[in-house]
């Protein structure tokens, strides 16, 4: 058995938002004109990459919980 609907609409939500954010911290990233901004939109990324795959494990987990 799958999660509540509700659970995947609020899991697609939080991705959208995540790679909404991501793209824009790589759009900065290659548009920054000196190496300290560059390194923190770096930052950026990887915080939201990071978030990204927490969201996928918290989802994991509630799937194999709810099976």
């Amino acid at each position: 058995m799958d999660e509540p609907a509700g659970l995947r609409l609020l899991f697609h939500e939080l991705n959208n938002q995540l790679g909404i954010i991501l793209s824009h911290a790589e759009l900065l990233e290659a548009k920054c004109a000196d190496d300290h901004s560059r390194a923190r939109a770096a930052q950026v990324i990887k915080s939201a990459l990071d978030a990204m795959s927490t969201a996928k494990s918290i989802r994991l987990m509630l799937k194999t919980e709810v099976a």
